[in-house]
């Protein structure tokens, strides 16, 4: 008589058989680091010191593209979307304002689910 054979699981691969994990480390650019530095702090010192910690340079090196950077990039407007006028009507502009909803709180009533299942 012949026996059914049985399913053999694979024994999973242990993690001393796989290779090292390799991590590549690629420090920012300096517009990426100035960049960052800028969404991060408002005082152009600050900025220095952030960008040059993301570098790794020192502060000297970093600090003319900073102020460079912070020379190009105009201040910050409101939000204002400008509609062109027709000839019969002058043209508008819309404020956009963000707002922001408080949280919804659903509370359950009823019966706790049965721990069983």
């Amino acid at each position: 008589m012949m026996s059914a054979s049985r399913a053999v699981k694979k024994s999973p691969k242990s993690f001393q058989d796989l290779p090292p994990i390799r991590v590549r480390r690629e420090p920012p650019t300096i517009p990426e680091a100035v960049a960052a530095a800028q969404d991060l702090a408002d005082e152009v010192e600050q900025q220095v010191e952030i960008a040059a910690g993301l570098i790794g340079l020192s502060l000297d090196e970093v600090r003319p593209h900073v102020i460079a950077a912070s020379k190009a990039k105009p201040e910050r407007q409101p939000e204002r979307i400008l509609s062109t006028g027709t000839q019969n009507r002058p043209p508008r502009t819309v404020i956009v304002e963000r707002r922001t909803r408080p949280p919804v709180i659903v509370e359950r009533r009823g019966r706790p689910l049965d721990p069983r299942r």
